[in-house]
Parts: structure tokens; C-alpha cells; sequence
């Protein structure tokens, strides 16, 4: 259940309380994708760096090691060793990634597996039998994200598909959370809007959703390589049709700034494989912009990554060292960078919640939307 704290403008102070525990929004979700955190964190490591929600994936869960299997063992709490909130996207995505090895119709999605080749079926109940299988505080609903820009007549149809299989997505997991061996009888089911960058689909598609009292919804599709404005446009479109005693998620965005736009715009949840993936390459986020830490200039540095930064990698270990590691190919690089990154992130969330509840989030986001995601 969410529930509006208080609202500066369209920037919303809330909380969502779960069956695994109470998120505090704005949040950001850490991605572990196949549970884990690429970079070798653990769930212990999500604890301390503050993480409140993890992400994992339907596809990916269930071509390996599969979702049965999961279940078997007592679902993905169990699993990981994470007792917090976790969040499974449907594989939607996915499907929509693997475009030469898919082939759409009204009852799912034929596609192969990236990992063997092996012909897999997925539909709004398969989508939702993995995640019941998984044991998710929250499922996505099952839906089709289609390429930006789309062809108009296709997103419309592709809208009026997702819809459907949303109406399925629900009917499912309530017959799923009645079963007496089901994980999680309290999972929630989060729909998913689409329409492109069309701004009537999008706020027809919303209406439609809406409609169905779900326990929370998403903005899908954007972040696919349109420019940013088209994204913040078609947010701000969708919002005044978003439910507000419901929680609203932006999905797979973004830097910092666009984190602080889309608070801005109305937004409470947020993931990206972007924080963790940056530091696998050295790229590395600061309160004063973004470094490269494989840079020559930081070969003698002495200094943290971000001398504001309290995470455990800065708290011990210098530029200097960390870009050694990088040089060396030293596994243990990755692991402090991504460590750094995502306490950057799930810092950057306590700071935005922090600026809202002393009514001063538009000087915050004056002061860091731009410097933030700037390069030094």
C-alpha cells in the first residue's frame, strides 16, 4: 500500500509498505538481474550500501536456473539471502531485445533463448507463473515495449494488446495467490503504460490501466533511445492520469539528472542497470560530476573516489589504488566501483527525500540535475 507523505509541486514524499518490508519513495531499485549484482555484491553487500528494493528478471530467472528450481528451494528470498522487497520485471523487455528470435501474437510471444537456442513461450500467464514461481514481493505485468519511434498505427495496436494481456496478467495471479503452495500470496501486480512517444496513446493506455486498481503502475517503453525531452514530455503527459493514492515507477532510467526530472515530474521508483554497469568500465559517479577512473591524472591520487562520499570504498581506498586495480584487470576493481556507484544512487534517493521533506527539492534539483551528470 502507498501512501502520499507530502507533495512539493508534482515531487511526491511517500511510503510503500510491503509484505517484505516499507520502502521510503523516492527509491531507487538495484538491479540483479539474474540475483546478483553484476560487480560480485551479495545481499549483504545491498545492506549496506542502503539498497531498499531488489530487481531481478523473469527471463533470465527462468532460462537459468529456472524459476521451478527456485521455487523448490523457497523462492528468490531464500534464494539470494535478500529479505527485502524484490521486484521481478516481466521479461517484456527482453522479448523486445531478442526482436530477430521473436514472433508476436495475440496469445504471447514465440521466441529462442539467447543462452542455447531453445524455443520458449511466454504469455501474460507464463509471465506470471515465473514471478508466483519466484516468490516476488511485486510482479510487472507481461506487455509488449516497442521500438522509439514507432509507427503510429502500430503502437496503437500494440497498446490495445498490452491492455488485454494485463486484463490476463490479473486474473491470473489472483487465481495464483489462491493456490495453497503459492510463495507469496500477497504479491502485487504492477501495469505497465505504453504508447510510444504518442501522447494520446499514452494517455488512453493510462485511463485503461488505471481502471483496474492495481497495486501500483509503471511508465514503460522510454529510456530506448529517444532524447530525453521526448521522455520528460511524455511523463509529464501521463502523470495527471496516474492514480495518485498508487505508486508510479519509471522504468530502466536513468542518470542522476533524469532520476531528479522525473521526481520532479511526479515519479516515486526508479532502476537502471546504468550505476553498476558505468563501474564495471571506471566511470564513476561524485557529488562533483562523473569521473574516469582509468584516467593517468588519478595514477598518484590519494583521495576517495568522491571525498563527500561516506560508501565503504571511499571510506578506505583511493583513486589511486582503485585505478591500479582497473590497470591490473584485479576483479576486486569492479567490486569496489559498483559498490561506490550504487551507494551514490541509494544516497542520491536519501538526499531527494530528505530536500522534500524540508520543502526545498527545487533548489536541490537547481543546484545537481546538470552537474551531476557532467564529465570532469
Amino acid at each position: 500500500m502507498y501512501s502520499l507523505i507530502k507533495k512539493q509541486d508534482k515531487a511526491r514524499r511517500g511510503e510503500f509498505v510491503t509484505v517484505h518490508g516499507t520502502v521510503q519513495t523516492p527509491a531507487f531499485m538495484n538491479v540483479a538481474t539474474c540475483g546478483a549484482i553484476k560487480g560480485a555484491l551479495s545481499s549483504t553487500d545491498l545492506e549496506n550500501i542502503n539498497c531498499q528494493v531488489m530487481l531481478s528478471n523473469t527471463y533470465h530467472l527462468h532460462v537459468r536456473p529456472g524459476d521451478r528450481l527456485i521455487k523448490e528451494l523457497g523462492g528468490i528470498h531464500k534464494f539470494t539471502g535478500w529479505q527485502g522487497p524484490v521486484l521481478t520485471d516481466s521479461g517484456g523487455f527482453q522479448v523486445f531485445s531478442l526482436a530477430s528470435l521473436r514472433k508476436i501474437k495475440e496469445e504471447g510471444v514465440n521466441f529462442r533463448s539467447h543462452v542455447d537456442g531453445r524455443h520458449i513461450f511466454m504469455g501474460p500467464e507464463e509471465s506470471m507463473q515465473i514471478q508466483s514461481n519466484l516468490g516476488s514481493t511485486i510482479a510487472m505485468a507481461f506487455d509488449e515495449c516497442v521500438e522509439n519511434p514507432a509507427e503510429y498505427k502500430y503502437a496503437k495496436s500494440s497498446c490495445e494488446r498490452t491492455v488485454r494481456w494485463l486484463e490476463r496478467c490479473k486474473a491470473e495471479m489472483a487465481r495464483l495467490n489462491s493456490l495453497p503452495d503459492t510463495i507469496n500470496k500477497n504479491q502485487l501486480l504492477f501495469g505497465i503504460n505504453q504508447g510510444s512517444t504518442y501522447e494520446d496513446l499514452r494517455i488512453e493506455n493510462m485511463r485503461q490501466i488505471a481502471a483496474l486498481d492495481l497495486g501500483g503502475y509503471a511508465i514503460g517503453g522510454l529510456a530506448v533511445g529517444e532524447p530525453k525531452e521526448e521522455m520528460y514530455r511524455i511523463i509529464s503527459a501521463v502523470e495527471p492520469y496516474m492514480p495518485e493514492n498508487k505508486i508510479r515507477y519509471l522504468m530502466g532510467v536513468g542518470t542522476p539528472g533524469n532520476i531528479i526530472e522525473a521526481v520532479f515530474r511526479g515519479v516515486d521508483l526508479f532502476d537502471c542497470v546504468m550505476p553498476s554497469r558505468n563501474a564495471r568500465h571506471g566511470h564513476l559517479f561524485t557529488k562533483a560530476g562523473i569521473i574516469n577512473i582509468n584516467n593517468n591524472k588519478y595514477e598518484r591520487d590519494s583521495l576517495p573516489i568522491d571525498p563527500e562520499c561516506s560508501c565503504p570504498t571511499c571510506r578506505k581506498f583511493s583513486r589511486a589504488y582503485i585505478r591500479h586495480l582497473f590497470r591490473s584487470g584485479e576483479m576486486l576493481a569492479m567490486r569496489l566501483a559498483v559498490t561506490h556507484n550504487l551507494w551514490f544512487y541509494n544516497n542520491l534517493m536519501s538526499e531527494i527525500r530528505l530536500a522534500l521533506d524540508e520543502d526545498r527539492f527545487d533548489d536541490f534539483r537547481a543546484e545537481n540535475v546538470i552537474k551531476l551528470d557532467t564529465r570532469i
